[in-house]
């Protein structure tokens, strides 16, 4: 079972939020008090690690009912099931599953799923009335069980109840499977102390120890002793209550004995290389956090032996989904070791089975991450959370998110500009095709990847500012066509009088192929297949490879572009920018962004590192 997004109502600033992801890594980001820590808290609530308490719940804004609190708490939760729990409990791929708590009552895990229309015909009450109700059930609906006793007559209506009449509602999840809930490891915040982490740590190892076949087959035996033991006492006191009221025919207790809240605390003590005992409670913050730190990398370890001894077994036995959270964890922590932060969740993320969520306010954080896994978080007018997301990919949207949450984390927009890499490319085909081709090629966002791309007009204009950035001391990479060689000022000499290495610093588009252009890169049947899809001969007549390999003596893109406008003529592209876009536009996969573009790309995100 894997959480992929939840939903919450009711909880704390969190009156009603909707899809908050659940990946690899979730980056929730935002000012003090935007809810943060309300949304990690209500993800603890949803997976049964956060008992509800009065403050918790929401209060009413408006009408007659402002300043209550709300009358129901609930966090919902989307989940994929495996095969085995499919299964096991004839459930579909995806479910629904809440754990909800209604004012002045007991909370309930429970998941949507269909029931019998007849409310008499629901678990468990059909299977707690007696005899004569059952027989008569069995009357009304005209069944004909296998015979007349109790158990004959309960599984008529167990049968029928299956196939009739069905309805949609929320049903109590069962406790096979509410144990198939993902496991949380919450790593907390800027106060933490290294015994907490620890404690943490370890509590995942208890728990990967008590799912050991070998371990729990002694486990179970001595829980079913237990049970047995306080069966025989519960018989007794069953007993004792009929005897005393005699309206109750049927008094049964059923005992449950598990030993998985067993593990505690596990206290850490350090001491010097002289043999002094340290006291981790009066030392600097700084170092309680490294502490905490070394703690979160050494679980990374764990969970990956949790993944390798899964390894060669059956779909249905699937590990546990693990999500880690980090509430703040670069907080006293210098750049260093925040980049160390950064490091221990991509490991952590690279596991399939595990996912992390992280609040913070780091920017270094946040940049290294695809920017459509943050989830911006803000109070609105009401006070209340609102969550905002990219809803944009293309590269202005991006853009335009990443500076509404760096305003939200106090930073200004200039801020932006301080990436670890520039790319200078000559003009408006680059800015337009560039961050798809590298998305595509290497996984994640030109951002993402802490590049900022600029286009300068044309290659003179890239290699102005290529010369500047170098002369200041910041990475930079020039990427123009090939046929830029032509230009003086690409000489080798004058390259380096300007500060740029000519073998490290410039890749020039298309010349390992002894092509000039960006352009020429792609294929005659790509550019024939971009051409029937986006301008089709009004004749009816298809492009073909052919038509464009025609123009591979001369200036390729000059001479395709004529011939599209000519001969499409209703429809055509919008100049070179345009025309390319839409060749890119149709790429669906790494393996056809041309390999010199591939091979550049991989080059300018090891600079960024």
């Amino acid at each position: 079972m894997q959480l992929t997004r939840f939903f919450a109502h009711g909880f704390r600033s969190l009156a009603h939020v909707e899809d908050i992801p659940v990946s690899s890594p979730t980056i929730l980001a935002g000012r003090n008090d935007g809810g943060k820590s309300a949304v990690l808290t209500a993800l603890a609530f949803l997976l049964g690690k956060h008992r509800l308490t009065e403050e918790d719940r929401t209060y009413e804004q408006g009408g007659a009912t402002k300043g209550r609190r709300c009358p129901e708490t609930w966090v919902e939760g989307e989940f994929l099931l495996d095969s085995g729990e499919q299964a096991e409990h004839s459930l579909p791929e995806t479910v629904r599953i809440r754990r909800v708590s209604p004012l002045d009552e007991p909370t309930s895990l429970e998941y949507l799923g269909y029931q019998p229309a007849d409310s008499r015909l629901r678990s468990p009450g059909l299977g707690q009335l007696l005899k004569k109700p059952l027989g008569d059930l069995v009357n009304e609906y005209g069944l004909s069980p296998a015979g007349t006793g109790k158990g004959d007559l309960l599984a008529a209506l167990q049968e029928y109840a299956a196939s009739g009449p069905q309805v949609e509602g929320w049903l109590p999840v069962p406790k096979s499977l509410e144990a198939r809930l993902p496991r949380l490891l919450p790593f907390g915040g800027k106060d933490e102390l290294p015994d907490d982490a620890v404690r943490t740590a370890l509590s995942g190892s208890y728990e990967a120890h008590l799912g050991d076949e070998e371990l729990q087959g002694k486990v179970r035996e001595i829980e079913a002793e237990i049970t047995e033991r306080l069966e025989k006492e519960a018989d007794s006191l069953c007993q004792h209550i009929r005897r005393h009221c005699s309206e109750f025919v049927g008094v049964e207790v059923k005992p449950e004995v598990s030993f998985r809240g067993g593990f505690k605390r596990a206290p850490l003590e350090v001491s010097k290389a002289d043999g002094e005992p340290v006291d981790l409670s009066r030392s600097g913050l700084g170092s309680n956090r490294r502490i905490a730190l070394a703690v979160w990398e050494w679980t990374s370890n764990l969970l990956e032996n949790v993944e390798l001894a899964s390894d060669g077994e059956p779909a249905e036995q699937e590990p546990t989904q693990t999500i880690v959270v980090y509430d703040e964890p670069d907080t006293h922590l210098d750049y260093r070791h925040q980049r160390t932060v950064m490091e221990i969740i991509r490991k952590q993320c690279s596991l399939p089975h595990v996912a992390v969520m992280v609040a913070t306010h780091s920017m270094n954080l946040i940049d290294g991450v695809d920017i459509a896994d943050v989830v911006h978080l803000r109070l609105g007018p009401t006070g209340r959370t609102q969550v905002e997301r990219l809803k944009d990919d293309t590269h202005d949207g991006i853009e335009l998110h990443l500076g509404q949450v760096a305003a939200a984390v106090g930073l200004r927009n200039s801020v932006l500009l301080h990436e670890r890499c520039f790319l200078a490319v000559e003009g408006p085909t680059e800015q337009q095709c560039v961050p798809l081709l590298f998305r595509l090629a290497q996984g994640l966002s030109l951002q993402a990847a802490g590049i900022a791309l600029w286009a300068c007009g044309n290659n003179e204009g890239a290699l102005h500012l290529a010369g500047y950035l170098a002369k200041h001391g910041r990475t930079v990479r020039l990427m123009v066509d090939a046929d830029s060689r032509t230009n003086k000022q690409f000489k080798e000499d004058r390259l380096i009088r300007i500060g740029l290495d000519p073998d490290t610093q410039i890749s020039y588009v298309g010349e390992a192929e002894e092509y000039n252009e960006l352009e020429e890169l792609f294929d005659d049947e790509r550019w024939a297949q971009t051409a029937n899809t986006h301008w089709p001969r009004p004749t009816g007549e298809t492009w073909s490879a052919q038509d464009f390999a025609a123009h591979r003596d001369g200036k390729f893109s000059s001479g395709i572009l004529t011939m599209i406008k000519e001969q499409a003529k209703e429809v055509s592209p919008n100049g070179k920018a345009d025309m390319l876009y839409g060749l890119v536009s149709l790429l669906k996969d790494k393996d056809e962004v041309p390999p010199q573009l591939r091979k550049i790309f991989s080059e300018i995100q090891a600079l960024a590192v």
